[in-house]
């Protein structure tokens, strides 16, 4: 067996009903917190937070609401932020919400404790911050996508530059998580589509990524039979519980895979994408990619490929490794027609004279690098202009 590392410090409280505990969970950190979220937009969300404040109320825990952040959070809303934790003398932070509220919340906990802004603590840049300094962080996830809850990762959009990289650090792993099927019921059928599909992309490639191992891979084979078991089905019916649940599950798992053995190509070519086009969500972006990631790929990581396209399609199990994973390429089309995410660069408003331009920005983050078949720069570009138009 190769050998692996493991690692996991959040303490993870998953199940119906959990968000229940936000106030005793909280009141163990302090006794004033921000909560951080998007805009209450719709009427279900405006509900939710209410029911948040009340929880945490009830606990005698003074509540400063920072609702300012947006998908693909820019450097100026995690300024904004982290001044108003400052400001109102926070001792906790609570993301609510989905990838972009809880990474927001670990940003702000790093640039309302620490000189300068978010964007000078990126992963590759010196100082890292002082885990000494950081405020505690409680996830509250209420969509099934970004496995932010269960990550040391911080995703953060630079939109005078047009980049999107992030802060990554093992002291940034949220204290506890609480994942409770309920918050999700409301989420719209495009976000269930989208943070559904990002969940078995991040199973997927952290079964390729050099850092995998037995640990891992067990759990991404589950998180991805969850996803493509569930996934059609609760978009046809949006209020089953049950159904929320298994993937709420598959979310869990599939973050604590790539908190531990990373993404490849599609999520460096998809974060490209959100950084130059933010009108792009993050799960369309990989949807976006993937048909041509996996015909890139494919012939290059037989055995995770063809275990792929049995668990979509049963019938490929009488057939060799090779074929079926040749076959994958059409099962994972299949599935992104099914789910509604069959679309193009061109259709999300990239104009065609970009295509090379996103390609030398799809290779600035590592991720690439970390596929089984690394593409060189003319590769890189071809197969961005396969992902133009389909």
């Amino acid at each position: 067996m190769k050998a692996f590392n493991y690692h996991q410090s959040t303490r993870i409280l998953f199940g119906t009903g959990r968000i229940k505990e936000l106030g005793d969970v909280s009141r163990k950190y302090g006794e004033n917190a921000l909560l951080v979220s998007t805009p209450a937009a719709i009427p279900a969300l405006e509900k939710q937070y209410a029911i948040v404040k009340k929880i945490l109320a009830e606990a005698g825990i003074k509540v400063s609401h920072f609702d300012g952040v947006i998908p693909n959070p820019t450097v100026e809303i995690i300024t904004a932020g982290a001044k108003m934790a400052r400001e109102s003398g926070a001792q906790l932070i609570i993301g609510l919400g989905g990838g972009s509220s809880m990474d927001a919340a670990k940003a702000i906990s790093v640039e309302a404790t620490h000189p300068g802004i978010s964007w000078d603590y990126l992963f590759y840049k010196t100082p890292q911050p002082d885990e000494r300094k950081l405020l505690p962080i409680i996830a509250v996830s209420t969509t099934s996508g970004t496995g932010s809850q269960v990550t040391q990762v911080a995703v953060v959009t630079n939109s005078a530059t047009r980049d999107k990289s992030a802060l990554y650090n093992n002291i940034l792993y949220p204290q506890v998580c609480i994942v409770d099927p309920e918050l999700m019921l409301s989420v719209p059928k495009f976000v269930t589509a989208t943070t559904g599909f990002d969940v078995l992309c991040h199973a997927f490639e952290s079964t390729i990524n050099p850092g995998t191992g037995a640990y891992v891979d067990l759990l991404a084979w589950e998180a991805i039979s969850l996803v493509a078991g569930n996934l059609p089905f609760l978009l046809e019916n949006p209020g089953d519980i049950k159904l929320r649940e298994n993937m709420a599950w598959a979310d869990t798992l599939a973050g604590l895979c790539i908190a531990n053995a990373g993404v490849t190509l599609p999520h460096g070519m998809g974060m490209a994408i959100g950084g130059m086009y933010p009108n792009v969500a993050h799960g369309e972006s990989l949807a976006i990619v993937y048909p041509a990631f996996a015909r890139f790929t494919w012939k290059s990581a037989i055995p995770q490929f063809s275990k792929l396209a049995r668990v979509f399609n049963l019938n490929l199990k009488s057939v060799t490794d090779e074929q079926a994973a040749e076959k994958s390429v059409e099962e994972i089309d299949k599935f992104l027609k099914r789910i509604g995410l069959w679309i193009s660069l061109k259709e999300k408003g990239m104009p065609e004279s970009e295509i090379e331009a996103l390609a030398k920005q799809c290779m600035v983050l590592p991720d690439y690098k970390g596929n089984p078949r690394v593409a060189s720069k003319e590769e890189m570009i071809e197969l961005v202009r396969q992902s133009y138009v389909k």
